[in-house]
Order: C-alpha cells, then structure tokens, then sequence
C-alpha cells in the first residue's frame, strides 16, 4: 500500500497530526482518561504500537505510556520550537505519534511516550474477563495479583460508594462509602476466577470488619464485587469453603460491582515503583 494509500481516509484534523506532525489540544483528546484492557494502533496503517498495559496518567493531558510493542516507533530528533526533543512515529507508515521523554520518574521504566489520541485507535481485548477485589490497602493487593500468571493489567481504584469521581482524601474520611478495590483483566484460560478468590481469601483476613493490620476505615472493608452470575456463586460458595479455616465469623460482602473509578496515579503499581517489596496486609 502506497503512503497516499494510508493516509487517504484519514481526516483533516487527524492529517494535521499524523502526516503535518500538529498537536491535539491537551485533555480533549478520546484516550485521555481511557484505560481498558486492548491494543493501541495506528490510525493510518492499524500496526499495533502499544499495549494498553503501559499506558498511564502523567497528568500532562496526552496519553502516555512507559513501553512500547517491540519494533513500533521509530525515533527523530525534533528541533522545532527551540527545544531539542526526540519526535516518536510509527515504524511501518511513519505516522507521527508524539514525542517520548526519560527521567521524569513517574514509571518504573522512568520513560514517557507522549502521545496524540488521533494518532492511535483503541481495540478491546475480548478473551479476558475482570474481576474485582477489596482486602485493605490497594497498594499490596495490587502487587499480590500483578504478579499472577494469566493477570493482563491490575489498576487500584474505588468501588461501592455513594459519590461519583471520588478522590483519595475523600475516600479516607469514609464519608464516600468506597472501598479501595482492585481492578484485574485475566485470562480464563491461564489463571481461572476460582483461582483469584483463592488468593484473594490466602492474602488477608476476612474476619476482620473494617480493618487489615493497622488500616482501619469502611474503605479497608473485605469485599468481592462481582461482575456476574457466574461470579456470584462463585464468591458465596468459595466463602462457606474460606470459612472452614476461621474461627470467627468472615464479614467479607459479595456485591454487585458498581462503577470502578481508578485512583490517582501515585497509587498505581505503588509498591513496585517505590521498591518496597509485599508489606503484610
């Protein structure tokens, strides 16, 4: 396919990006805040150039990523505007993309990949399913099914509670009702549901109202938020079976999940960013 060819059904806005090398406003763009689980492509020739697993929010009003799909961008200088910076395209149609920077520490790869929403497109994964845990503090549950085979992406976030858009301060007067949850896309076929709730009752203390270890608030409720049926019946059936090995009564909730906002950035993947290992919950 010729490079008329690619660009012909482009827009003229998305041609002022792509072939004009322009830049969208900051925050009007579609990807902004968008973080499902899928792919990122090219909008003029659809290579795929990042897993949605790398993106993350810088707060500078483009979509970011710390990584991309190996063989994807190529890399220019750019010295326009009197500043030296490293333009980013996309390897296969030299589409442009947005610039990449290093150093700024905001990811454990300390690399951002600053990018145009109407460069890329989005594709939803379909093969994974999500499920929804609350065990505490956010911080080591993330950590705990990150690091579990057949796990795709694992956010921290809110669930449960009574106000749209909440923040973390809010959530920790307990005024909002939200639990810190997880939010986590797996693959079925390598790690089942039946698994993660094993984990999830291996991982804290369920009879515990309120409280995981020296957390204590509503927001570090035990709680499963189910997505399904099939993970209702999953959840109260693994309860009776988790119950065998307490004593005392487990206080867990198993609720409908409602929306999942995720937190603010500092508070993803916190533990691996800060090199601090699995705190107990």
């Amino acid at each position: 396919m010729s490079e008329q060819d690619i660009f012909s059904n482009l827009t003229q806005e998305e041609r002022e990006i792509i072939v004009n090398k322009g830049t969208e406003a900051p925050f009007s763009g579609e990807y902004n805040d968008h973080f499902d689980a899928g792919i990122f492509i090219c909008r003029a020739c659809k290579s795929p150039l990042y897993e949605s697993n790398t993106k993350f929010n810088s707060g500078c009003g483009w979509p970011s990523f710390d990584d991309e799909i190996e063989g994807s961008i190529s890399r220019h200088e750019d010295l326009s505007g009197g500043r030296v910076r490293t333009e980013i395209c996309c390897k296969k149609c030299g589409g442009h993309l947005g610039h990449v920077f290093h150093g700024e520490q905001i990811t454990e790869k300390n690399t951002r990949h600053c990018v145009n929403s109407l460069s890329i497109q989005f594709k939803k994964y379909d093969n994974l399913s999500i499920a929804y845990f609350g065990a505490g503090c956010f911080w080591s549950v993330e950590k705990i099914f990150r690091d579990t085979k057949g796990v795709y992406m694992c956010q921290s976030g809110y669930m449960g509670g009574d106000t749209k858009n909440p923040n973390y301060r809010e959530v920790c007067t307990g005024k909002t009702n939200h639990a810190e949850v997880v939010e986590i896309y797996f693959d079925d076929k390598d790690v089942s549901y039946d698994s993660l709730l094993q984990i999830f009752w291996d991982n804290h203390n369920p009879t515990s109202l309120n409280r995981q270890g020296l957390d204590l608030g509503t927001q570090y409720r035990s709680v499963i938020y189910y997505t399904s049926i099939f993970q209702k019946d999953s959840a109260n059936s693994s309860l009776i079976v988790a119950q065998k090995n307490w004593d005392r009564l487990i206080v867990t909730q198993i609720e409908k999940s409602t929306v999942f906002y995720r937190a603010e950035e500092y508070h993803q993947n916190y533990l691996n960013k800060n090199n601090l290992g699995t705190c107990s919950l």
